[in-house]
């Protein structure tokens, strides 16, 4: 069953045609990744999958019901979360306490229940702090949990970031380059925790430079160019196929690709 569907998009800013009839679907469960240059429009069209951006031509539909434009608050309620190419942590918070942040839309309370502190207050943090832990233990980082996020090593920072994404209960995840700036076993750590989180359920849609991790953990690849698609498959015959390594990976980084 087709989770996302993108079709025809078409982003303009002023006379540049940052997206250019751009089609897709994901299916429940895949680790789907988009790459493509500096450039392509790969971070455009999560904007606009994610309601930032509202495109002048197409659209985007949700388990087959329309969301283009939505607000981002509201596709969070339906089920979509995503993390940003940089790191947006809170530095003076500990890494449990920026997953809870995560959990603000499951928790209900009143503005005088917080005033006075009511024990249903107390309960709902109680309950939010159990499951932001939960999200810490999913990907590797139980041991941050009072620790400041602002300490933590890089690759474990981009690990609280999907911790704290998985904390809205996304069913679809949407990570833009999240192995952007770790080395190869923060790398690893981290193909190894999107893996997971696929298996169990939660689509993701990837945007990542390193082809290793892509071909690593990618049951899809759709190949953006200058706006427009280029291909779209599995990962060895994407890395294949001669437009492909002509427009982005060089023949070099095909055959390392094919060695992951």
């Amino acid at each position: 069953m087709n989770l996302l569907t993108v079709e025809n998009i078409g982003v303009d800013f002023g006379g540049v045609k940052a997206l250019d009839g751009i089609s897709l679907q994901v299916r429940q469960g895949e680790v789907f990744s988009l790459i493509g240059p500096n450039g392509a429009g790969k971070t455009t069209l999560f904007n606009v999958i994610t309601g930032v951006y509202t495109p002048q031509r197409g659209q985007v539909l949700l388990r087959n019901q329309p969301v283009t434009g939505l607000a981002p608050w509201k596709l969070a309620r339906a089920g979509l979360s995503r993390t940003f190419q940089n790191l947006q942590v809170f530095g003076r918070m500990t890494a449990l306490e920026n997953v809870m942040v995560g959990r603000h839309r499951h928790e209900r309370g009143s503005f005088v229940g917080h005033l006075f502190t009511l024990p249903s207050v107390l309960r709902q943090n109680a309950l939010t702090a159990r499951e932001a832990q939960k999200c810490l233990d999913r990907v590797g980082l139980s041991h941050t949990a009072d620790l400041l996020a602002a300490g933590l090593p890089y690759g474990e920072s981009k690990r609280l970031e999907i911790a704290r994404a998985l904390a809205t209960e996304p069913t679809l995840l949407l990570l833009d380059e999240p192995a952007a700036g770790c080395n190869p076993a923060e790398t690893d750590a981290l193909a190894d925790t999107i893996r997971t989180i696929a298996d169990s359920g939660i689509t993701v849609v990837l945007i990542e430079h390193d082809m290793k991790l892509v071909m690593r953990i990618s049951d899809r690849i759709h190949v953006l160019n200058q706006g427009r698609s280029l291909a779209e498959g599995r990962g060895e015959d994407i890395m294949r196929r001669p437009e492909v390594i002509a427009a982005y990976l060089g023949e070099h980084g095909s055959k390392e690709a094919l060695r992951a």
